[in-house]
């Protein structure tokens, strides 16, 4: 039996540096549909449900050991930003990962994938249901699967020097991806943690925030994995995806902020999607050689006698502005091998078998 009935999807190591005075009681939230600043809100219940996790123990645990190591590099980098080294991009990097599969977001998301694909392939309920707390088991299950996903990303800090914090919210663990949303090389396919080009962004306090880049897309210029922000222009593109990403709620420290948050939720709207996924229905089409052929059609229009497949592509926001610190490589790398797997990294083609990979520029 889990030993703690309310459990955080965000923990509250990651709210603390957005609470008042740092104390971890009381934190600012704002909240996007009411578009209105709560004041002085208690931390204990943001971002929690009841056994959101279960009531396994052991995986109580192991997430506590996640998030007290978290915690422990954050109060060390906070302190002295000399201690962001290859151990500490380790406990962030790991963290991040956990915090982008675990959250309600991710869990609402997957199943809502869940249900638009029972209800095109006609299954009952009965036989084919996700929940919440399923959809969070799998999230888990992927964390450890996927634990070495991003190891070949490069890691740095932004440290934010103007007047405008760096927000969290109720879904912090950015994963985004420059080059795809802006080059429409590969445009009908979605991305993912092996894609070339893959960002991962984290805020760590108002004046900090971890980057995770593909070094072979990607400059971010940086001396010891540190850069610094001098334009508020770039606290906004940053802070942006916080707006795009999140379902319901932002927190800051600041109580003054509304009606800034209010104009730059406002300015980022129309780039968040209305929907977070779309389901394909391909229906047998032709055999062409030894490979058959499948043709998209309208899933009001199938013919249910035929051979089918279904596809869910998740719908990632493209944000209206991007932080001046990420520049794409003109000669950098991208893999394919032509396939709907899509652009890759290098360490992803290395492990993928199947069809030869080549190398493209950006």
């Amino acid at each position: 039996m889990a030993a703690n009935k309310n459990q955080h999807f965000v923990p509250r190591c990651h709210l603390r540096p957005f609470t008042l005075n740092r104390e971890n009681a009381a934190i600012n939230v704002f909240n996007i549909d009411r578009q209105r600043l709560i004041s002085n809100a208690p931390v204990k219940n943001q971002c929690s449900r009841d056994y959101f996790y279960g009531k396994d123990e052991k995986l109580e645990k192991a997430i506590q050991l996640v998030e007290s190591g978290y915690a422990n590099a954050l109060t060390q980098v906070t302190e002295n930003h000399k201690a962001f080294n290859e151990a500490s991009k380790t406990v962030f990097r790991i963290f991040w990962l956990l915090q982008h599969v675990r959250t309600e977001a991710a869990a609402i998301q997957a199943v809502k994938m869940s249900e638009s694909t029972r209800l095109i392939a006609d299954i009952p309920p009965e036989d084919f249901s996700l929940g919440i707390k399923e959809a969070v088991q799998m999230a888990m299950k992927s964390f450890y699967e996927s634990i070495h996903e991003i190891d070949d990303l490069k890691f740095c800090l932004i440290r934010n020097k103007t007047n405008l914090p760096f927000i969290t919210s109720d879904n912090p663990a950015i994963l985004t991806n420059k080059w795809h949303l802006t080059s429409r090389k590969s445009p009908d396919l979605s991305f993912g943690l092996g894609s070339a080009g893959a960002l991962t962004l984290l805020p760590l306090t108002p004046d900090l925030l971890f980057v995770g880049y593909d070094g072979d897309v990607y400059n971010i210029s940086n001396s010891r994995g540190i850069t610094e922000a001098r334009n508020e222009r770039d606290i906004i593109a940053f802070n942006q995806h916080q707006f795009l990403q999140c379902t319901s709620n932002i927190y800051t420290h600041d109580s003054d902020q509304e009606a800034i948050l209010t104009s730059h939720y406002l300015e980022s709207l129309p780039a968040r999607p209305k929907e977070r996924h779309v389901t394909h229905y391909a229906e047998y089409d032709k055999t062409v050689g030894n490979h058959k052929r499948y043709a998209v059609v309208p899933p009001e229009n199938r013919d249910k006698t035929k051979e089918a497949l279904i596809h869910t592509q998740v719908i990632h926001p493209a944000p209206t502005l991007w932080p001046s610190h990420i520049q794409i490589r003109h000669k950098g790398s991208v893999y394919s091998n032509g396939t709907g797997l899509g652009y890759v990294r290098h360490a992803r083609a290395l492990r993928t078998s199947g069809n030869a990979f080549w190398r493209e520029h950006p």
